[in-house]
């Protein structure tokens, strides 16, 4: 059956028992007592025969449900003439799974919107036109126009002076994101400017909103191991209350008090507080850019007692950036980078896109250059504006100049680029691989959440390492790791408590997989640790993921505060309703009123406002790290 149909069907349900409850209401209140009791009955039986439907297709699949507890009581309450009792549980139980179905629906509106916005088509120049054409007829290098309002339909990147963004259905973040000419545009980002045109580099099946969109249905389908544990509890509660039952019963001589207990006992807040209030949760998580496959994960979120961070792309900021400029001769800063960006623009290195990255960054005009030759791994040679430049490593230029300053000395894991023109060496940068901003924040606030051991796992050099890593009071440094040893690493640590690993390339997906939980960094990350993780951060940010952790504690906690207050209240009652204190219809009522407090309880869980901490040091801005494996 589908979702909108058994959504109908419900509304269907607890439309007929509220008009049956109604009528024989009215009918009881004007004194005809028997025709009350048969419009009861009528409201009743179609709640009932649904219900036996189901637990005979539970029971077909093995599983034994509390709905059970359910169909006894309102089947009981008919047999011994407690028509009014059975109409209020048809009601209450009926209304209890709408408003049950209300509340995942609204829990999963920021998932279901995310699925809402898949792009179908894409506006492709063609022949000296635009056209409209289905998004699989999309390849990569296919010129795209993005209207203003058009979500992006495919990954790119921007072939235009500049884009303004809304990224805010990915990561989160409120405000629009400014992309220069060149800068790489996700795919589900919605345009917040002017029309801007961009350069398909993935087919749209594997583009980032494709994937995450993937990824949202597997977290739709998944089952959290408390609900299972709900199914495995709902056998001993089941006996529990039919014992409780028949004993009043049997001691009594009044089976009006055994129908009174199984009232009480309908339905259980068990099967209602959990799934509510973790789909609340992953909900509440993919808000602030923490997209977590399923309840399953978010629950082993909230028992992490150790975190394990690889270096380079998750701990650093993974693309090298310029730390310092040093200048030879009158030539100014601002030219030497000038001069290395403009003739940078011809070369795919990974160093020289990022000096073109930030000369653009600086608001610095690049001339096109000419007569460019680049050597492989050691520099690029041609004109710019008449000038004759030189870029690349300090030997390779200094062997196309001749004698040289010395070279600025370097720190740890540091690259050098020297830049020369007209044969004169005009000046050095200085590029590393700097530490996030937020990574000295994030240890702080996992240990605020719990977290007794913080380590960092790397392929890099240990002196490296220790150079990133200082200051930030990791209690270990794992350095010089091959993949199977990160997975070693993890499983030793297993020791200590449920362990959770965050990466972000190829060589961290082992890891991933075989932690308690794998975080991947997907803004930027390969597609091996995204598909290997139960989490993906799709905002390159690392200190969300403390923001993901206290959403799933929280809403852990949630969900257990409703399922131990609600079964408690229930316990109480079914004691008093066999001694006697509670006819049917008032048990009835006292069952359904906990049972809507334990789902609106649950519900706290979209409001989850994680705690912010914006305090870093001097320091910590300061500190780099290296561009290396990791």
């Amino acid at each position: 059956m589908s979702q909108p149909t058994e959504n109908r069907l419900k509304i269907g349900l607890l439309v007929l028992a509220l008009a049956g409850f109604v009528v024989g209401l009215t009918l009881q209140l004007t004194g005809r007592a028997e025709a009350a009791a048969v419009a009861w009955s009528i409201g009743v039986l179609p709640v009932l025969a649904a219900l036996v439907v189901e637990i005979l297709r539970s029971l077909m699949q093995g599983e034994v449900g509390l709905d059970i507890v359910a169909a006894l009581s309102m089947a009981a309450a008919l047999a011994v003439g407690e028509a009014m009792a059975a109409a209020i549980v048809a009601v209450m139980y009926s209304g209890g799974t709408f408003l049950e179905s209300y509340a995942e629906g609204r829990a999963r509106r920021e998932m279901h919107h995310l699925l809402s916005r898949v792009p179908r088509v894409a506006t492709r120049y063609r022949n000296g036109g635009l056209a409209d054409f289905p998004l699989d007829e999309i390849e990569p290098g296919d010129r795209l126009l993005i209207r203003q309002g058009d979500v992006v339909p495919v990954d790119g990147t921007v072939a235009s002076t500049v884009a303004f963004l809304d990224t805010s259905a990915l990561t989160g973040e409120a405000l629009p994101v400014r992309l220069a000419d060149g800068a790489d545009a996700m795919s589900g980002s919605t345009n917040a400017g002017e029309a801007f045109d961009l350069v398909a580099t993935r087919p749209a099946k594997e583009s980032t909103y494709a994937g995450i969109v993937r990824l949202v249905e597997e977290a739709q389908r998944s089952k959290a191991p408390m609900s299972r544990l709900a199914d495995r509890w709902s056998m001993g509660f089941l006996a529990v209350t039919v014992v409780l039952a028949v004993g009043a019963w049997w001691f009594s001589g009044d089976p009006v008090r055994a129908v009174a207990v199984l009232v009480v006992a309908t339905p259980c807040p068990l099967i209602l507080a959990v799934p509510v209030a973790l789909v609340a949760g992953l909900s509440r998580a993919a808000h602030f850019g923490v997209l977590i496959k399923g309840a399953k994960p978010l629950e082993a979120m909230a028992r992490i007692r150790t975190m394990i961070l690889d270096k380079t792309g998750t701990l650093t900021d993974g693309r090298p950036r310029i730390v310092s400029t040093e200048t030879h001769g009158d030539i100014a800063e601002s030219e030497v980078l000038r001069y290395a960006a403009a003739l940078d623009q011809a070369s795919k290195h990974p160093v020289a896109q990022a000096i073109v990255a930030a000369a653009r960054a600086r608001g610095l005009a690049l001339p096109i250059p000419s007569e460019v030759t680049e050597t492989p791994g050691e520099g690029v040679a041609g004109k710019v504006e008449g000038h004759d430049i030189v870029v690349g490593g300090h030997e390779f230029v200094a062997r196309r100049v001749g004698r040289v300053p010395d070279y600025p000395a370097l720190s740890v894991g540091s690259v050098l680029v020297a830049v020369a023109v007209d044969g004169r060496m005009a000046g050095h940068l200085v590029m590393a691989d700097p530490l996030r901003e937020e990574a000295p924040q994030l240890v702080v606030g996992l240990r605020k959440e719990g977290i007794r051991r913080v380590l960092l796992a790397t392929g890099d050099r240990a002196e490296v390492a220790e150079r990133v890593a200082g200051g930030l009071g990791l209690d270990a440094i794992r350095a010089g790791l091959t993949p199977d040893q990160k997975v070693l690493l993890v499983l030793s640590e297993r020791k200590n408590g449920p362990v959770m690993m965050v990466g972000d390339g190829v060589n961290d997906a082992p890891a991933l997989a075989a932690a308690d939980v794998g975080v991947a960094m997907g803004a930027r990350g390969a597609a091996a640790s995204a598909e290997a993780a139960d989490v993906v951060l799709l905002v390159d940010r690392i200190d969300r993921l403390g923001q993901g952790i206290e959403i799933a504690r929280r809403s852990r906690r949630i969900a257990m505060e409703s399922v131990v207050v609600g079964i408690g209240l229930s316990f109480m009652g079914m004691f008093a309703a066999a001694l006697g204190f509670l006819s049917p219809v008032q048990g009835a009522l006292l069952q359904e009123v906990i049972d809507v407090a334990v789902i609106l309880n649950a519900l706290r869980a979209l409001r989850i406002e994680p705690l912010h901490d914006s305090s870093l040091g001097a320091a910590a801005r300061d500190r780099t790290g290296s561009i290396g494996s990791s």
